[in-house]
């Protein structure tokens, strides 16, 4: 087993690359949706939800969809009332 000898300038550059990966994790969530439709894939991730639950809220009308061919497009818009309308 052979020892690896870590230097000043190797935990500096460790540093570096570390705090760049942070701020880059950081811009991606703070940055908001700019896309006008979204898919169910996009709108369960955001909402954090099952796609049953995603169903239930198509169904009862809830939140508003459009169906072109197989895929279900919800407008941003409508996702963003519902979480104002839901905000405790």
């Amino acid at each position: 087993m052979s020892a690896q000898i870590i230097t000043t300038e190797d935990l500096k550059e460790f540093k570096t690359e570390l705090l760049q990966d942070i701020k880059d994790l950081l811009k991606e969530q703070q940055n908001p949706v700019t896309k006008k439709w979204l898919k169910s894939v996009e709108v369960r991730k955001i909402l954090n939800i099952s796609p049953g639950t995603l169903q239930t809220l198509r169904v009862n009308g809830t939140l508003p969809h459009t169906k072109i061919g197989g895929t279900n497009y919800y407008n941003f818009t409508d996702i963003e009332k519902l979480l104002s309308k839901n905000k405790s």
